[in-house]
């Protein structure tokens, strides 16, 4: 009876830490070339979740690595099934994880184009370019995710067999809506189809709730996604100014939305690393916001 009773306390213990984790997720999206930002900051200021933006797919199957800040180059990262992107990149990814850090995952962030041509030819096979390069890539930087954040195509059939074909790498995949709710309601409901938390396919979905999504509800896209959401504002920056939020003005939004919809809610985080840095910003203050917020 008492070994039962432990067991059924450790279990319970379980359930709890799973469903803490599932509430806690302090993410932010990097824009900038990760070889010039402040590893060590993103590291260590109470972030948990790193977004990499942008990873392109090329119409051969390569995968290119954006790195959006003046002086640097775009490098093709993974082509012919090896990693060609470099062993500094390399290293500076895997670093993410590394030592000090408060970092346990690290995604990619890519549009949908090429998505659908090269899941029709040559499809989504062990074999293809596409899944061997990802497969590289993966193994290269110890990546968690693939974040999907289509603006554009919004095209079920082949986002779901790409994601299916990710998910048969090892990857998760993401989301990162700001409208279209029926496309990716279909996508979470096709993708997770016959699967259950913890182990669901599409698992997380960063809700953007600034420009085109300013207006957008957690709890509404929870409700129509049956997933909950990880709501993303823009910190103060000045591409679209009346967009941005300090971080005081960060706490009030997280602390309301945890407030009124704290069920809807799988953590919170920003867009992006690259305003922080340039705006003069502090990420130990935006990154307190999400500790005090989601803990």
């Amino acid at each position: 009876m008492k070994l039962h009773a432990i067991s059924i306390f450790f279990l319970l213990q379980l359930l709890y830490l799973q469903n803490v984790a599932a509430q806690n997720i302090r993410s932010i999206f990097l824009f900038k070339d990760v070889m010039k930002s402040n590893t060590t900051a993103l590291k260590t200021s109470g972030f948990n979740t790193l977004i990499m933006f942008g990873i392109g797919i090329l119409d051969n199957g390569d995968i290119k690595y954006y790195s959006n800040t003046p002086g640097s180059q775009d490098v093709v990262v993974a082509s012919g099934g090896s990693y060609v992107g470099g062993a500094a990149l390399a290293d500076k990814v895997r670093s993410f994880k590394t030592n000090t850090t408060g970092i346990n995952r690290v995604e990619i962030s890519m549009n949908s184009q090429h998505v659908k041509n090269l899941m029709s030819r040559p499809g989504p096979g062990a074999e293809t370019p596409l899944y061997r390069n990802f497969a590289a890539l993966k193994e290269a930087w110890t990546l968690d995710a693939v974040n999907n954040d289509d603006e554009v195509l919004y095209d079920v059939a082949s986002t779901v067999a790409f994601a299916k074909m990710l998910g048969k790498i090892g990857y998760k995949y993401t989301g990162a809506p700001y409208t279209n709710a029926q496309f990716w309601q279909s996508l979470v409901r096709q993708v997770n189809s016959g699967l259950k938390e913890p182990d669901l396919l599409l698992d997380r979905m960063y809700l953007q709730c600034y420009d085109g999504g300013a207006n957008n509800n957690p709890a509404g896209w929870a409700n129509a996604l049956g997933i909950k959401v990880v709501p993303i504002v823009w910190v103060t920056n000045d591409s679209k100014p009346v967009y941005g939020v300090s971080a005081a003005q960060a706490r009030t939004r997280f602390s309301g939305w945890s407030s009124s919809q704290k069920s809807a809610l799988a953590g919170g985080g920003y867009w992006n690393d690259f305003d922080i840095e340039k705006m003069g910003l502090s990420y130990r203050d935006y990154g307190a916001v999400l500790t005090s917020v989601f803990p």
